[in-house]
């Protein structure tokens, strides 16, 4: 059994752990029962019926949190000519556009959290998928972070302002964050409506009734809240 320091246990003294809470409950008490001295990550975990290994029933999209997440986002562009152009004048944070800042990247220079690329970069950026891939930093049209130049500036600002991916990983579960726990909880509320909103519609073909299943919120070392996942969201849409 897994043992738990006094701060932990006396956050999960104020949840019951047999109750299903409304969003807006569980929310709050997320909000609550941070233990952290830094400013905790809100984090929604969903259990899904969903099997990854069927073509069927992959689930991969992206939604723009309303509220943003609470954080700073260094943008990495992989671009040639006017792309190149465009991602600095749409303020990416780093443009690799070189063969020395592709071979700093190559060797574990990973000072980002977003990679975009235009589509005649990818070629180049394919063979960087070792060090990419695993960190979740790879560029993908389905995850809008493949874009021509035109589009570089959309890409780019909804990237920064809390544009988030979500997927479902091998165990069939989606993690996604959705705020921190300094902020309001009618915003964490909002980005939560705006993320189950863009689930639901990337509902794959092969899903059958309410794929996901059980739904907790949790802020960084805190306990979690069950919630409801079929809750209309009220307020909140």
């Amino acid at each position: 059994m897994t043992k738990h320091g006094k701060k932990y246990t006396a956050a999960a003294a104020k949840v019951d752990f047999d109750k299903v809470y409304s969003a807006r409950e569980a929310i709050a008490l997320a909000k609550e029962t941070s233990i952290t001295k830094f400013d905790s990550t809100v984090e929604v975990h969903m259990r899904t019926t969903l099997d990854s290994r069927q073509a069927d029933q992959q689930l991969r999209d992206v939604v723009v949190l309303p509220n943003g997440l609470g954080k700073t986002v260094r943008v990495l562009v992989f671009a040639q000519g006017e792309g190149a152009v465009a991602a600095r004048a749409a303020g990416a944070d780093l443009v690799a556009d070189d063969d020395e800042t592709m071979k700093k990247i190559e060797g574990g220079m990973l000072d980002f959290d977003v990679a975009i690329s235009t589509p005649d970069a990818m070629g180049k950026v394919g063979r960087l998928g070792r060090v990419l891939g695993p960190r979740g930093l790879m560029p993908n049209p389905k995850a809008g972070t493949v874009v021509s130049a035109q589009d570089m500036e959309r890409a780019i600002k909804e990237a920064k302002a809390g544009r988030v991916e979500f997927r479902l990983d091998k165990t069939n579960n989606i993690h996604v964050s959705i705020g921190k726990a300094s902020f309001e909880v009618n915003k964490l509320i909002e980005n939560y409506a705006a993320l189950m909103d863009a689930v639901n519609k990337a509902r794959p073909s092969g899903a059958k009734g309410n794929f996901v299943k059980r739904i907790t919120v949790t802020t960084t070392m805190g306990p979690g809240m069950k919630m409801d996942p079929n809750e209309h969201m009220d307020g909140a849409e």
